[in-house]
């Protein structure tokens, strides 16, 4: 049995990960010379790596471990299931107890007719499959040639081809390329791309990009516009006011389908159930993932509205994974979202830590490296600027102050990503008010620390 708690020392860690690991999203030649950080175990909000530092999460893994860690129940959910199913697949006309059971739970949850659960085993490869449930629609619905689908830029939909095709990373796109049929539209970032417009002038101005794609494209090849809402690994991006109801309109008025991916708003997040539910978004299909187990487990899901499953269902759907609906999975799973139900964490985070967490991220505008705080829920970014008052970029390359900002978190023990020159947060749901107080002496000792480092090595300087 492999142990956590007496392990080998660090640096032989560290040296075996080097030889034998590949990390994602990493230059691995450079991470085994510089060493990892190894985390050894966790508890609610916490992590303990294997010197022993106690790390505050502010990031909840990748934005999944919703009810904290350490969860007994989880654990002993999944192996009471391990005991007596552990494995049985959903083809061949068969199911089991437990996904049966998420799927109803799931629908029950779900926003208007969502009613209906296709599994994956997370994010990306349920993307994947929406994908193909909106071709196949369209097909069943004898207009093959409506097989295209709209995006935008610096969404983040996943990492395998698919799911990185229907994403906006230009970066991932580099590295093989993407799929045909995709087409990606601007982002509502105002902070970085507004100029001189006011965020309500610039909300209708991007979400009126998608009118202008799809007259464009042909009303009659566009399938579905697919989007985050609120955009999280591209900085999480908050879109103006006016955004989003103008996006509904199109989406209605010329009937394409509506893709809400709640991989990082579901199950909380926002405040409400999903992120759908808080800002007024009706779609036709929702992607889930992450918060649905907590990260306990792998599982994500396309949850799809009544006509649409109607459709699909009219010929064979050929589709699918060896793990959909995993029995391990789905019984965790439910028993995450009993916890999220039954402990009331969603009525906490409306109602004691989100209007608690708005009050000390808007609190950090004063501090001089930042521009714009913006939040929704218990995710937030702040954006790093060398001058508030023209919202101006560094001179320095992309990413330079914000790769310095995280790092100086990391040493800090809080952990606070960077994306590009933004900082962004996304604790667990959780976390008490004091453990935010403490949040936020590591986060303001970070930025202080970061700030007199950018000065010494003369970064405090806008591009022209």
């Amino acid at each position: 049995m492999v142990t956590i708690t007496n392990h080998m020392p660090t640096a032989e860690l560290q040296a075996l990960d080097a030889a034998h690991h590949m990390h994602p999203f990493s230059a691995n030649t450079e991470l085994g010379r510089e060493g990892v950080r190894v985390i050894t175990r966790a508890k609610g909000v916490w992590l303990t790596d294997s010197e022993g530092e106690e790390i505050l999460d502010g990031m909840a893994g990748l934005w999944c471990v919703n009810i904290g860690y350490g969860r007994e129940e989880l654990a002993e959910v999944a192996a009471r299931q391990m005991r007596e199913l552990p494995y049985y697949n959903t083809f061949f006309k068969t199911t089991h107890v437990p996904v049966i059971a998420l799927a109803q739970k799931l629908a029950e949850l779900a926003p208007g007719d969502l009613n209906h659960v296709f599994f994956s085993s997370g994010g990306s490869d349920a993307n994947d499959t929406n994908i193909r449930l909106v071709r196949t629609y369209w097909q069943n619905k004898g207009q093959p040639d409506r097989n295209v689908i709209i995006s935008r830029k610096n969404a983040y939909h996943g990492s395998s081809v698919g799911s990185s095709s229907l994403g906006g990373m230009a970066g991932m796109h580099a590295q093989g390329g993407i799929i045909p049929n995709i087409h990606h539209i601007n982002q509502p970032n105002w902070w970085a791309e507004g100029g001189d417009m006011t965020p309500a002038e610039f909300g209708l101005a991007r979400a009126r990009e998608l009118e202008e794609a799809i007259l464009e494209l042909g009303q009659d090849r566009v399938a579905a516009f697919i989007a985050e809402p609120v955009q999280g690994a591209g900085g999480v991006i908050v879109a103006p006011d006016t955004y989003w109801p103008e996006i509904q309109r199109i989406c209605d008025k010329f009937g394409i389908l509506l893709i809400a991916d709640e991989v990082i708003c579901g199950f909380g997040r926002t405040g409400n159930w999903f992120g759908s539910q808080t800002l007024g978004i009706r779609p036709h299909i929702m992607t889930v993932a992450k918060g649905m187990s907590s990260g306990y487990v792998p599982i994500g899901a396309s949850i799809i509205c009544d006509e649409v499953a109607e459709v699909i269902g009219m010929e064979e759907f050929n589709h699918g994974y060896t793990y959909s609906g995993h029995p391990v999975a789905a019984a965790v799973a439910l028993e995450n979202l009993r916890i999220l139900e039954e402990e009331k964490i969603i009525d906490h985070v409306r109602d004691v830590a989100a209007p608690y967490l708005k009050q000390k991220w808007e609190s950090l505008l004063v501090h001089p490296l930042v521009g714009e705080a913006k939040i929704v829920g218990m995710m937030g970014s702040i954006a790093l600027t060398p001058d508030k008052g023209t919202r101006a970029k560094f001179a320095a390359e992309a990413g330079t102050v914000g790769y310095i900002c995280r790092e100086r978190c990391f040493k800090n023990n809080v952990i606070m990503r960077h994306v590009g020159d933004r900082m962004i947060i996304s604790p667990p749901l959780v976390i008490t008010p004091a453990e935010i107080d403490e949040m936020f002496v590591r986060i303001h000792k970070s930025l202080d620390e970061a700030h007199a480092e950018i000065l010494e090595r003369g970064l405090f300087r806008s591009a022209a």
